[in-house]
């Protein structure tokens, strides 16, 4: 679980896909109630068990080694934070039927390259599976599987089904798989019923 802080609600990995529920770390994304749920290494390493990219022993060795060089722990989080804004303003930009910006293909590029040098594939059960090299005490190990993931994503079919949640300042990205592609927002229990009590009061205020 995240830490929520002063926040007070909580993080939901329900996006459909990784890389969108990695983009969908910032609640209140475009609005004054913004909360950033990566405010610490901790909540990265928090987010990374959650969503099952982290067992809890690579959560614990990361932890030690972030308390033995905070600095390079601040600079992994850095790090995964532009990953993340990249991948937003990517798959923002194309949810909404516009051309994505260069500089941020270029991040998520450079990102990528450094997570697949990082990658192999090994014979396990007599099938081959993908598996991080060098990774238990790597402070970037959370952003490889990130870059990864939304690379897979843009270069899918699926990237097609991609859609951000029409609530007031939310911003969640999310993965359309109704079939008519006509969902509207992140969670009809939280942004879906909000919408539905404002045009509740506008009508009653007629």
């Amino acid at each position: 679980m995240l830490d929520p802080g002063d926040y007070g609600g909580t993080y939901e990995a329900d996006a459909g896909h990784l890389a969108l529920d990695f983009a969908n770390t910032v609640s209140n994304r475009l609005n004054s109630r913004r909360h950033d749920w990566l405010d610490s290494y901790s909540n990265l390493l928090g987010w990374g068990e959650l969503v099952g990219i982290l067992s809890n022993d690579n959560s614990r060795i990361l932890q030690r080694e972030a308390g033995r060089d905070p600095e390079l722990a601040t600079k992994a989080l850095e790090r995964a934070i532009h990953l993340r804004e990249a991948v937003y303003r990517i798959v923002a930009a194309v949810a909404g039927g516009r051309p994505p910006e260069n500089d941020a293909v270029g991040v998520l590029n450079r990102f990528l390259a450094e997570a697949l040098a990082h990658i192999q594939i090994v014979p396990k059960a007599g099938v081959f599976h993908w598996e991080w090299m060098g990774s238990d005490d790597a402070p970037d190990r959370v952003s490889w599987p990130v870059a990864r993931a939304a690379a897979e994503l843009l270069t899918s079919d699926e990237i097609g089904r991609v859609g951000e949640c029409l609530g007031d300042g939310c911003g969640w990205l999310f993965l359309d798989m109704s079939r008519n592609r006509s969902r509207r927002w992140c969670s009809m229990a939280e942004c879906g019923n909000r919408a539905k009590a404002r045009r509740h009061y506008a009508r009653r205020g007629k």
